[in-house]
C-alpha cells in the first residue's frame, strides 16, 4: 500500500506554505535567505521523506533481507540543512551574522520532515513558535541595552 497522490500533495504543500511564513518573517528583515530558500528546503525535506516512505511501503517492502527505515533519511537531510544553514552564516572582522537564518532554515527542514510524516500538528505548532522567536522575541532584543565598550 502507498500514499495516496492526495496524501502526497498535501503534505509537500503544507511544508512548502510553511517554509513561506518562516521565510516571509526573513525576507521582511531584508536576510539573506528568505521566501525561496525557506519554501525550498520545506518542499525538499518532506519529498525525501515521502520517498523513504514509499521505498519502504512499495519496491522494499518485501524484499527479502532488507529492512527499510523512513527514519534513516532524517540524517542525511538534516546534515544536508546544516550545510545550507552554514552558507548562510557570515563572519566578518569582528561580527558574526545570519546565525537566526541558518537556525531558520534549519528548522525549515525539520517542519517540512513533520509534514512529509504527516505530522501536521507538529510543524504548525513549531511554525508558530518560530515566528513568536522570530517577531516577538526579536522584537525584545532590539529593546535590550547593548554594550558596545571593548572591555
Amino acid at each position: 500500500m502507498q500514499l495516496s497522490l492526495d496524501t502526497v500533495f498535501i503534505r509537500l504543500l503544507t511544508a512548502t506554505f510553511l517554509g513561506l511564513l518562516i521565510g516571509w518573517e526573513r525576507e521582511s528583515k531584508d536576510k539573506p535567505a528568505g521566501l525561496r530558500t525557506h519554501m525550498l528546503v520545506g518542499l525538499g525535506s518532506a519529498a525525501f521523506f515521502l520517498i523513504s516512505i514509499e521505498f519502504t511501503l512499495g519496491p522494499l517492502k518485501d524484499a527479502e533481507g532488507i529492512a527499510p527505515d523512513p527514519t534513516r533519511i532524517f540524517q542525511g537531510i538534516i546534515t544536508g540543512i546544516g550545510f545550507l544553514g552554514a552558507g548562510a552564516i557570515i563572519q566578518g572582522s569582528k561580527d558574526v551574522t545570519g546565525l537566526t537564518t541558518g537556525a531558520g532554515i534549519w528548522l525549515a527542514g525539520g517542519i517540512g520532515l513533520a509534514c512529509g510524516g504527516g505530522y501536521y500538528a507538529i510543524a504548525v505548532i513549531t511554525t508558530l513558535i518560530t515566528l513568536m522567536v522570530l517577531t516577538l522575541v526579536g522584537w525584545i532584543e532590539r529593546r535590550l541595552p547593548t554594550n558596545d565598550s571593548d572591555e
